[in-house]
């Protein structure tokens, strides 16, 4: 007398654990040995219900240098710009105590002229404004009003670009000839375009 065929019967409960443990990446033969379960069953029930695994994602790819090198230069990087952030920061706090501005960046005398006025008040800023003229700063009569009162950051920075025009190239990496001119950067109005985003009132 022939045997019928025995099939495995396995309770729902099982089957999820089975499709968890395939979504989450074991392997089709691996799952159905543990829990006893025939492969091409698990990949009819795959099949049926939709079982599919996440994307893996993609790691980060190591540099030709290698991690240790990588790491270090990108270090070594970083600590050099501390270092310069750490310079100019000590630098504009001892141009802060200056009302001569003598030790200040030339790019940031629009700033400092600006924070002086902003924090110490317009008897600061009258000061700033006698000490220029006295030692005949080219800016000493572009940075004020006519009433007397220091302009907009932006409007100094512009005069500053417009009175050092090869300075202002050399410093933004803009060859002679090329772009726009830094006289275009002082016209009234609006901001203009690329310049601190101080003050505009």
């Amino acid at each position: 007398m022939s045997q019928g065929i025995h099939r495995k019967i396995r309770s729902d409960a099982v089957w999820a654990e089975v499709r968890k443990a395939w979504e989450a990446g074991e392997t089709a033969r691996s799952v159905a040995r543990r829990y006893d379960v025939g492969v091409h069953a698990l990949w009819k029930r795959r099949e049926a219900e939709g079982w599919a695994r996440p994307e893996p994602k993609a790691g980060p790819v190591e540099p030709a240098e290698g991690w240790v090198a990588y790491v270090q230069t990108r270090r070594d990087a970083f600590e050099a710009r501390l270092a310069d952030a750490r310079a100019l920061a000590e630098c504009l706090v001892e141009a802060m105590k200056d009302e001569r501005l003598t030790r200040a960046p030339h790019w940031h005398i629009p700033w400092l002229y600006r924070w002086r006025a902003d924090h110490l008040g317009p008897e600061a800023a009258a000061r700033d404004r006698e000490r220029a003229v006295e030692m005949g700063y080219v800016w000493a009569e572009a940075f004020w009003d006519e009433d007397g009162a220091l302009r907009p950051l932006y409007r100094l920075d512009a005069e500053m670009a417009r009175l050092h025009p090869q300075e202002w190239r050399r410093a933004v990496g803009v060859p002679e000839g090329g772009g726009g001119t830094p006289s275009s950067l002082a016209g009234e109005g609006g901001r203009p375009s690329g310049l601190s985003r101080g003050e505009v009132g």
